[in-house]
């Protein structure tokens, strides 16, 4: 009895400083980390997202390591990282949600570039349908782009992290993987299940004492992108559409600090209540922002020949 209060007492104390170096921190910002000498890959880097994040990180005298499977875009993201700056910038075709070929490129990068210190998982496809009209395939294929392609990648690039200690994991989920979203059953399942991943991973790693290595999971609700071409929101102020350059700019700025979640907008955090209310006040509250007729409006990206 008397070891279980200690024990009580010791968790509530530490929570406690925690809580309040995380004020201090919030006050007086730390100094800004650098990022020279860091190999930084990313994946889905030939346009979006993920090329804005290799173009923020092109003046930071960083190695970029970009992986797509569009070559032509990847091609222009080289050019315009060397254009912002990027001294040492290398491009790879890689297929990431086949395993073999990540453990391939992977042994190729450590090859001819060195050991990966920041892995950015941003590659990611989205259609918007309902769960009955999704064929197997196109479902399995989420899932696999999506979740099990960053599985591979941290499994691929982690063990090098973990045995300097040092190295930064980031991952792309979304609002879909806070809260399953309407005609987003398999993107809001791959969403899911990274955040499950990730915060896994991050208490292994705080299990194994290996706390130079940070974790960061995004989850944006509207980016612009050809994703979701065609969007529009019915609430702007509570549920805005953000650009590509600014999500890039929060993403490495998030990296700077290292925090542990990125949610865009704050309005997201709300998500954590939704246990708490009756279910049918959640779903009221999709029908109020306009959610159902949002995303039976969305174009997407339009397929190549």
């Amino acid at each position: 009895m008397f070891s279980c209060i200690l024990k009580t007492l010791k968790f509530l104390t530490l929570s406690v400083l925690i809580l309040f170096k995380s004020f201090i921190q919030f006050i007086f910002p730390p100094c800004k980390k650098s990022f020279a000498g860091e190999i930084v890959l990313i994946t889905g880097s030939a346009n979006g997202i993920g090329r804005q994040i290799a173009l923020h990180f092109a003046p930071l005298e960083a190695t970029l390591v970009l992986w797509d499977i569009d070559e032509e875009g990847n091609k222009e993201t080289v050019r315009l990282a060397k254009e912002n700056g990027a001294k040492r910038v290398f491009a790879y075709y890689c297929d990431c949600s086949n395993r073999e070929e990540v453990y391939e490129q992977a042994d190729k990068v450590r090859r001819e570039v060195g050991d990966v210190t920041i892995l950015i998982n941003d590659a990611g496809i989205l259609h918007s349908t309902k769960f009955l009209d999704i064929p197997d395939d196109e479902f399995e294929k989420t899932l696999k782009v999506n979740f099990l392609s960053q599985a591979w990648t941290c499994k691929a690039f982690l063990p090098a992290m973990m045995a300097c200690n040092h190295g930064h994991l980031v991952s792309m989920a979304s609002a879909a993987g806070l809260s399953g979203t309407y005609r987003l059953t398999d993107y809001s399942a791959s969403k899911f299940a990274i955040i499950g991943m990730m915060e896994a991973i991050d208490s292994e790693l705080n299990e194994a004492g290996k706390n130079g290595i940070k974790t960061t999971i995004v989850c944006p609700f509207f980016v612009n992108t050809e994703l979701i071409r065609g969007v529009e929101t019915e609430h702007p102020i509570l549920l805005p559409i953000f650009e590509p350059e600014y999500v890039a700019c929060r993403i490495v700025d998030a990296i700077r600090k290292e925090k542990m979640y990125l949610l865009m907008p704050p309005t997201l955090h709300l998500c954590g209540f939704k246990t708490l209310i009756p279910r049918k006040i959640t779903l009221l509250l999709q029908s109020y922002l306009g959610i159902y007729r949002t995303w039976d409006k969305i174009v997407g990206r339009k397929k190549k020949d």
